[in-house]
């Protein structure tokens, strides 16, 4: 990150744009917040920070915003559902020129051609994770427990085909079961794939109301899902960076997950060490490769 002492926060959901905010006003950044009213959570205005509101579709009023208030340099920080590009929110006319402008309307071409728009207006955005490299994954075991060798399976099949979907860019999530790919990742977002995985293999639970079975006796398959979470091949840490948190343990537990496996040095743990004593409390193995 440079010396400039201003910094622009383009604020999505989820806890990710509290950490840079509160990380770069520590390392004395004056923070300007563009707030998505879709999006982002209204306690941002309680971190001291200048903050302005404007809708998904407002990509004129961003920059003008930014011009206004001197800033030349930001980042972005926190999910924007891909979905809402579908929504009803309605395009000013600036960023209805951008997405005529796309053959493909994927995670990489959308967020690379907003870049080059920011950066044809003199705000060069700057990698969302420059400020927080202490809750960027480590590489190893990250929990108590390592995967088994039927996980660590998993875990090389998954990466295999979470590759082959980056390429793509259609998502950065896999939930293996046996080696057999049971989800894979779209719009929808990670913790949306999880639970459907874990519904998915609870709709072959044939003998879920007999009495006496245990859960071993329902298949010859082990149920236990493995989730492989990575960076696409080409991954911009400007934007779409993968990210974990406590929620993420939480649903892979409900979901029968008992592993997860990310990128070293480019995922997020956005709770820091709490995710890792949710998953050993959970019994989860985390490991970053």
């Amino acid at each position: 990150m440079t010396s400039n002492p201003k910094l622009g926060l383009i604020a999505g959901n989820g806890s990710f744009p509290f950490l840079v905010l509160d990380a770069a006003r520590a390392q004395g950044y004056e923070v300007v917040v563009a707030a998505i009213k879709e999006e982002t959570s209204p306690e941002i205005e309680s971190r001291g920070a200048t903050v302005h509101w404007l809708s998904l579709g407002e990509l004129s009023k961003l920059i003008e915003t930014f011009r206004r208030e001197g800033v030349t340099r930001a980042v972005m920080a926190g999910q924007v559902k891909h979905k809402q590009i579908f929504s009803s929110i309605r395009p000013d006319w600036r960023l209805a020129k951008l997405l005529l402008s796309l053959d493909l309307r994927n995670t990489d071409a959308l967020l690379s051609a907003f870049a080059k728009v920011l950066a044809d207006e003199g705000i060069v955005l700057e990698n969302s994770t420059a400020l927080l490299e202490p809750l960027l994954a480590k590489a190893g075991v990250l929990t108590k427990r390592a995967p088994s060798p039927q996980e660590r399976k998993n875990i090389d099949y998954g990466r295999t085909v979470a590759r082959g979907l980056g390429e793509y860019d259609i998502g950065q999530t896999v939930v293996i079961a046996e080696t057999a790919c049971i989800a894979v990742e779209a719009m929808e977002g990670t913790d949306a794939t999880i639970e459907r995985a874990g519904q998915i293999m609870a709709s072959l639970d044939l003998n879920k109301t007999e009495p006496g079975k245990s859960y071993s006796d329902k298949s010859v398959l082990d149920r236990n899902l493995t989730v492989v979470k990575i960076a696409k091949p080409k991954q911009d840490m400007r934007f779409d960076v993968p990210v974990i948190g406590v929620r993420t343990i939480e649903v892979m537990k409900k979901a029968g997950a008992r592993c997860l496996a990310v990128d070293a040095g480019k995922c997020l743990l956005l709770d820091g060490d709490a995710v890792i004593i949710a998953a050993d409390d959970a019994a989860i193995a985390i490991v970053a490769d």
